[in-house]
């Protein structure tokens, strides 16, 4: 009874030892179902290639058209010596500059949504993508577009449509686009200095019209407000000087002269004449005599004056720059209708359909084999029978 339990161990060992090695797959096992099945292995995907052939002379062509635009390069500019001269005032201005990457920028603005909007309401794109929203438009542009910039500092704007024309047209109009869009922006350093110093030049000017308003308003002459007011107040002051020095000069000339002598009544005319004078001045004084008082009016004037001055200065300064630097995009390469196609690539789509089809078919072919040889393994023959009942289980189903 012990033998014949020991052969049986023995046999079963050695059963389960076949399994295990039937159970690898040798090369050689690879080769023989490669030969048992070439036919299938060779005219199956070789179908499959001219199928896939056949089909990509079904596809519309898609043609890519690409232009190469030179994005404005940042350089140090010529009012740096200005803007010192200003004191805080041109820290501030400096201060707003900053642009360190502005090719990365100009990528960033080429791909915005402004651009895109403006290209689709341009071109319809909306009806031409049969898209029903905004939102799919935009993606479906986007994935026909490919903008990327290279170590060279150039900026390439590849499109993509099933006419070339269009292609070309629409990789050119993102330039326009761009062009309309930094017409309203300030990115630059001459840019920001020149919409910064325009609006504090317009503020100051309008400062400086109430100030002149407001000196004007003391009763000064308006001939001396515009040459000097200062030489002005300095005229009241020496008028009252001449008019104390006349009236010592006829108390002087009573002690030796008549009142009627000519030389006396000429005096004394010249006296009535600058103190009538000086009854203007008075009457202007008391007329002005709520408003604040002259000097700081003259103050306000001088300071918005010299402001302005220096406002305008810069503001040209700025304008020089910002030609100079030049806000102007450099198209290196305009876009033209391609003359080949980007894609469908016929050749590739062939080429991979037969692959993927051989090797699916060589994988089902291996199992093929596979399967049959487990089929005369009682071993795997319960195995399958196991698998088989927890697939109809799995799926719900009555196993008949």
């Amino acid at each position: 009874m012990t033998h014949s339990s020991a052969i049986h161990t023995d046999a079963a060992a050695s059963a389960a030892a076949d399994a295990d090695t039937e159970d690898e797959i040798s090369l050689l096992d690879l080769l023989q179902v490669v030969m048992e099945n070439l036919r299938l292995l060779v005219l199956g995907p070789l179908l499959v290639g001219v199928l896939a052939l056949a089909a990509s002379f079904m596809m519309r062509p898609v043609f890519s058209a690409t232009t190469q635009i030179l994005p404005p390069q940042l350089h140090q500019s010529g009012a740096a010596a200005m803007l010192q001269s200003l004191g805080s005032l041109g820290g501030i201005a400096s201060a707003t500059a900053g642009l360190k990457n502005p090719t990365d920028q100009y990528v960033a603005l080429l791909k915005s949504r402004s651009v895109q909007d403006a290209l689709i309401q341009r071109f319809g794109l909306q009806q031409r993508y049969g898209q029903k929203f905004l939102q799919g438009t935009r993606k479906q542009l986007d994935g026909n577009t490919v903008i990327s910039s290279g170590k060279d500092g150039l900026i390439a704007i590849e499109t993509s449509d099933h006419e070339p024309a269009f292609a070309a047209d629409l990789a050119n109009a993102y330039v326009q686009e761009l062009r309309t869009l930094l017409s309203r922006l300030a990115l630059t350093e001459a840019q920001q200095r020149r919409v910064f110093f325009e609006a504090q030049l317009k503020q100051t000017r309008e400062k400086l019209v109430e100030a002149e308003k407001s000196l004007n308003a003391s009763g000064l002459n308006g001939s001396a407000l515009k040459t000097s007011p200062q030489a002005a107040m300095e005229g009241v002051a020496r008028l009252k000087a001449s008019i104390t020095a006349q009236e010592i000069k006829l108390a002087s000339m009573r002690n030796y002269l008549a009142e009627t002598a000519p030389d006396f009544r000429q005096a004394q005319s010249e006296l009535a004449a600058m103190r009538a004078q000086m009854a203007q001045a008075d009457r202007s004084e008391r007329t002005t005599a709520g408003d604040s008082d002259y000097i700081r009016r003259y103050r306000d004037y001088k300071y918005f004056e010299t402001l302005l001055e220096l406002f305008a200065k810069q503001y040209e300064i700025a304008r020089v720059d910002e030609s100079r630097e030049g806000a102007v995009i450099q198209v290196v390469d305009v876009a033209l209708p391609p003359e080949w196609k980007r894609k469908p690539q016929r050749g590739m789509i062939a080429i991979i359909a037969t692959l993927a089809a051989g090797f699916a078919l060589l994988v089902f072919a291996m199992l093929r084999h596979a399967i049959a040889n487990a089929s005369r393994n009682p071993l795997h023959q319960e195995k399958l029978s196991r698998l088989n009942v927890a697939w109809h289980r799995a799926l719900g189903m009555r196993q008949s």
